[in-house]
């Protein structure tokens, strides 16, 4: 294989990893949006539930009965966890870091988008 077809092949795989990179970057920000609406629902919800003072007089059951908003978005918000909603928000980055994996055994890494960046090769003496 010549320089120039090496070249043409570094170019198609440049263009296909930042391609599925950015195709990616969609889903990535809609699950970063629920992520943040259920923990916000969820962090507020538990600030009403401290603050009601019924919460220390009644059995720990009754009062998540008593504040069902903090109940239903804690749940949610450890459902997603369950279904890997943190291995989805930063899935470009986890793609990133297996492709410098990959690439660093060929003297090569890439950014964040999928750009390939070439390293210089090591003086062999």
């Amino acid at each position: 294989m010549n320089s120039l077809e090496q070249a043409e092949d570094l170019k198609a795989f440049e263009r296909r990893l930042t391609e599925y990179i950015a195709c990616l970057q969609p889903t990535t920000g809609r699950w970063r949006m629920i992520l943040i609406f259920v923990s916000v629902c969820t962090a507020t919800g538990a600030w009403n539930w401290l603050i009601d003072p019924e919460t220390q007089k009644v059995s720990f059951f009754t009062s998540l009965w008593n504040h069902p908003f903090f109940t239903i978005s804690c749940i949610t918000l450890i459902g997603l966890f369950f279904a890997g909603i943190h291995k989805r928000v930063v899935a470009p980055s986890i793609i990133a870091a297996r492709c410098r994996t990959v690439l660093a055994e060929y003297n090569m890494s890439c950014d964040d988008t999928g750009k390939l960046i070439l390293k210089p090769r090591p003086h062999v003496q």
